[in-house]
């Protein structure tokens, strides 16, 4: 039986350069005679909007997100009933953490090509980021603190557009979070895992629950996060003096900061924390807020990927030989 696509396309990403990569894609489509409607995102929650009509009834769909992990959030959380949906995801941003994290690692038509055939499908847990009055999906990652704060710049940064004409777009995460170091406040918190273990956590730098193992155009928060698992791996700051933290950086970035006094990372099906003080909470970089307390859940296996293992190469030669004809 074929499938009937529905694309969720934000041509903004990559400063604009998506649109010239989605109008690639579309020639593939109409070359593969494929069944699709495209829905291009004209403003912010627009995908969120879109993703909520088409899945407003009863049948399951195919709905396939090209643009960057922002755009898949928005997309997530418009989805009414997450059991009746397969997500495919094609990156076009600048980040990508979601590709990197489903080791997705083919050109954005390999991709396609590698989807349109692929006849299995796979589950993964997404998490779940709540605070007193309100709650929203992630898949990547969720957080508070100075990672939070550097996902709210990152959404209106004039150096992230600057960065991106240069193909150095991942830098901007980097750049702002040594920026936010030296200048954002420090709270103390009190966290509580659903396994009964509590901890304290003094001059809160960041907590960073995370589904997948990196963050931030790939800054491995926790190495051995597994969206297969059950389990969110939280990453938690505290502790530490500033000067001291920008030391420690390049060892986070190498991902060997687990061991380093100051550094936790705390496998937990949920995870609560109170703040003494409000901080910046973002889901998948999306801006949640100003928060004194919020809960990190897993939801264990709740979105339905299709299965591209072992696709993607096999593609690639195709669509080789294909650009040389």
């Amino acid at each position: 039986m074929d499938k009937n696509y529905y694309f969720i396309v934000n041509t903004h990403s990559k400063t604009g350069k998506a649109k010239e990569l989605w109008n690639q894609l579309e020639e593939i489509l109409q070359q593969q005679k494929v069944t699709y409607q495209a829905y291009i995102t004209e403003y912010v929650h627009h995908a969120t909007e879109i993703a909520g009509q088409l899945t407003a009834g009863d049948n399951h769909i195919y709905l396939v997100v090209c643009g960057g992990d922002g755009t898949v959030n928005e997309a997530l959380n418009g989805i009414r009933d997450l059991s009746k949906v397969t997500l495919g995801y094609i990156p076009l941003g600048s980040a990508n953490d979601f590709a990197r994290g489903l080791h997705i690692t083919g050109s954005p038509e390999e991709i396609l090509l590698a989807m349109l055939k692929s006849e299995r499908e796979t589950s993964i847990d997404i998490g779940l980021v709540k605070w007193q009055d309100g709650q929203r999906r992630f898949v990547i990652s969720a957080g508070a603190g100075i990672d939070a704060m550097v996902c709210r710049q990152v959404l209106t940064s004039k150096l992230k557009k600057f960065l991106n004409q240069l193909h150095l777009g991942k830098l901007t995460y980097g750049l702002l979070t040594v920026a936010d170091l030296f200048r954002s406040p420090f709270v103390n918190a009190k966290a509580r895992t659903m396994e009964g273990a509590e901890f304290d956590m003094p001059h809160t730098i960041f907590t960073a629950a995370m589904n997948f193992s990196c963050e931030g155009g790939g800054v491995p928060m926790a190495p051995k996060a597994s969206a297969e698992d059950g389990m969110l791996s939280v990453c938690c700051v505290s502790g530490i003096p500033r000067l001291l933290c920008l030391f420690c950086f390049p060892f986070l970035l190498a991902a060997k900061h687990e061991g380093i006094k100051g550094f936790e990372v705390v496998n937990t099906k949920e995870l609560q924390i109170t703040f003494d003080k409000p901080m910046v909470v973002h889901a998948d970089g999306e801006d949640c807020g100003d928060q004194t307390e919020v809960t990190f859940v897993c939801v264990p296996e709740a979105l339905k990927i299709p299965d591209l293992k072992d696709r993607i190469t096999e593609e690639k030669g195709y669509y080789e030989t294909n650009q040389r004809e």
